[in-house]
């Protein structure tokens, strides 16, 4: 473990922006280090180093991005306060890193970080540190024995979104206005949402048609049985079909022509902002929020999970409410599901699947007690 002087003298360590092109394709050194800067790139490569940039950006989410930014400031604010050495990556140093971080003893608060956050920013740390050229190793003693440690003392239940079952849909729906533009795009976010199994960043990154815009990360195909989705997510493109629904009222893909064609939407983004007192559409993409906020409105003002305090219910609901509820409502052979949510295994897909009726396969019935 290596401390560094924190005098008037030394120069202040940096490093906590995400690492430049030159670092991932040159292996070059940046302002985080101590070393020369790297000389120019010669004119004929310029344009290539701007397009090896955005592939690096292409290569995770924004949010995973902000995430890995966010989490390395935090780690770097405390290796200064502590007189740390941050720059290589020190087991021993990771590993008093979340022990704080679980004991709360990262800043002054004194908020202890959940396990998951801890795992979280280790990710990030390991991401970080690969991206300079100087791999952190996650199985250290130092590191995995502390990391085993936290799990075992400080691990919670995982606490899941409560799914939005077929009757919960239809009761949301008529909490909506059937008559502004507002209604019908949450009436089609929701029917999408909920027969797609997408996720809340992916029924806001959809565009009308294919390669419409730079930030788009899908697409939506209209047919005559129902609605192909393409989607680009962590792993590659996939595509979701989406059939038509037993009646008009229901479908997502009537819900979702309908919403175009009021307000005629041919190009870019699918959801956009709505203005205006209601009555006009910008051309802005919805945030991800939003699709949350409208799952958590709706199913409140129609009374899902009226049993429980309306405290206990706004905890319950978010966009993951669309997924799971899928994954629990359709009657279908599992590996349907599996297919629609774009799972890789069919333990992931179990999980989404959350039935209020926990009984209803009776195995202590069935082994004859």
């Amino acid at each position: 473990m290596r401390m560094v002087d924190d005098g008037p003298g030394s120069p202040a360590p940096g490093g906590d922006d995400l690492p430049d092109i030159v670092d991932v394709v040159m292996e070059m050194g940046h302002s985080l280090t101590e070393v020369p800067s790297p000389s120019p790139l010669p004119a004929h490569l310029e344009n290539l180093a701007g397009r090896a940039r955005d592939y690096v950006e292409a290569a995770s989410s924004a949010n995973t991005r902000r995430a890995y930014a966010s989490d390395w400031r935090h780690f770097s604010s405390w290796c200064r306060r502590q007189g740390l050495e941050m720059l290589a990556p020190d087991p021993q140093v990771v590993g008093l890193y979340i022990a704080a971080c679980a004991s709360g003893a990262v800043t002054g608060n004194k908020n202890a970080n959940a396990v998951s956050t801890i795992e979280r920013r280790l990710s990030s740390l390991a991401w970080n540190y690969a991206q300079r050229g100087q791999p952190l190793d996650r199985k250290d003693r130092h590191i995995a024995t502390v990391m085993a440690g936290i799990r075992n003392k400080h691990a919670a239940p995982l606490r899941q979104k409560e799914a939005v079952l077929l009757e919960d849909i239809i009761a949301m729906l008529e909490t909506l206005d059937r008559g502004t533009l507002r209604g019908l795009r949450d009436r089609a976010m929701l029917l999408l949402g909920f027969a797609g199994g997408l996720r809340r960043s992916e029924i806001v990154a959809l565009d009308v048609g294919r390669d419409q815009t730079e930030d788009g990360r899908g697409w939506i195909e209209i047919l005559d049985k129902g609605m192909l989705v393409s989607l680009r997510g962590k792993t590659g493109w996939r595509e979701v079909e989406v059939g038509r629904g037993s009646s008009d009222a229901t479908c997502p893909v009537v819900a979702v022509q309908t919403w175009l064609k009021l307000a005629r939407i041919a190009h870019g983004p699918l959801f956009r902002r709505v203005t205006g007192q209601g009555k006009a559409v910008g051309a802005d993409r919805l945030n991800d929020q939003e699709v949350a906020r409208l799952v958590k409105r709706t199913a409140l003002a129609a009374g899902v999970r009226g049993d429980l305090s309306e405290g206990e219910r706004a905890k319950l609901f978010a966009g993951h409410s669309l997924r799971a509820g899928l994954a629990s409502s359709a009657e279908v052979d599992e590996r349907y599901v599996q297919k629609q949510l774009g799972h890789t295994s069919a333990e992931m897909t179990r999980r989404y699947q959350r039935r209020r009726d926990r009984f209803r396969v009776n195995l202590t019935k069935a082994s004859g007690l």
